[in-house]
């Protein structure tokens, strides 16, 4: 019989916890509070460090991480949303409350709106001297544009409507390409409304963005081989409702449907090698000639 005492064995990263539960990838001695549940057994924490180093990222058909289908993006565009919208409402003043307007909260203009929509080349209104726009050199609002809204009930409608088409569209392409699909689509509404609407007319809201998001499931569903009868009637209704009621550019919604079904055919239609260069190619040309077709516009309001 030995008279050699046994050792109990002790934590690798807790020397004073006694344990004789071991890592099942390495075998050394873990405590409850480096335990790691795995599919056999526990594993210490620098084994699933190096497990998520080595394995591969589940990704969805497009490319896109599968982390998309949490709908952080669209959350946040909410979030920014709602946000400019209370800024907007606080920049309005109490002159705007008394007057009616509840500063931008039931409809008209704020100091916020005025700053940041698609106006070409013009004053403010009345008594501004001033003039203000993207050909003035103020291309900010070619993106600020589609953070900003002409009361609550428009600000509801399209958050309503990217609440419904976000989540989807971010599942489907992953956070990342989502993300600049949806900026692309607004920057290409907006740089529609700069091109053909009148230089003194300002427009603003994520309804581009939105319409981009229409087109783009349609491409996708096309490109899966799905039926699009889901979001072919949107589609459609949406159209003639942007014709049919006065005050609401066409040219803004036009353009983000146009650009929105160009960057996803992009996205999409991407051929597997190459991938992400691809892609990431495709979308900067149509930035590219966006803001092209927006240096040209400037040259013909200034000339």
């Amino acid at each position: 019989m030995s008279d050699v005492p046994q050792t109990v064995p002790v934590c690798y990263r807790h020397p004073s916890r006694e344990t004789y539960v071991r890592c099942t990838r390495c075998d050394r001695p873990i405590c409850p509070d480096c335990m790691n549940a795995a599919s056999v057994g526990h594993q210490c924490p620098e084994c699933v460090n190096e497990g998520r180093r080595t394995q591969r990222q589940a990704r969805t058909a497009f490319g896109g991480r599968v982390a998309g289908g949490t709908g952080t993006v669209t959350r946040t565009l909410i979030g920014i949303n709602v946000a400019v919208m209370i800024i907007s409402v606080a920049t309005g003043g109490l002159g705007a409350v008394a007057g009616g307007g509840w500063g931008g909260l039931l409809g008209g203009t704020t100091p916020l709106t005025d700053w940041g929509s698609v106006i070409g080349y013009a004053s403010y209104g009345p008594g501004d001297t001033a003039l203000h726009g993207v050909a003035a050199g103020e291309w900010y609002r070619l993106i600020t544009a589609m953070f900003l809204h002409y009361g609550a009930l428009h600000l509801l409608m399209n958050m309503y409507a990217l609440w419904i088409l976000g989540r989807d569209m971010e599942r489907v392409l992953g956070r990342l390409r989502f993300a600049g699909l949806y900026l692309i689509a607004g920057l290409g509404g907006n740089v529609a409304a700069y091109l053909f609407s009148p230089p003194n007319v300002p427009t603003a809201g994520a309804s581009t963005a939105v319409f981009g998001l229409m087109a783009a499931i349609f491409v996708i569903l096309r490109r899966l081989n799905l039926s699009v009868a889901p979001i072919l009637p949107i589609i459609v209704i949406n159209v003639i409702f942007t014709f049919a009621v006065a005050n609401i550019s066409v040219a803004g919604h036009l353009g983000g449907l146009a650009v929105g079904g160009v960057a996803a055919a992009v996205l999409a239609y991407a051929p597997t090698k190459n991938r992400n260069v691809v892609q990431g190619v495709g979308l900067a040309v149509i930035v590219a000639a966006l803001l092209v077709l927006a240096v040209w516009r400037t040259f013909a309001l200034l000339g």
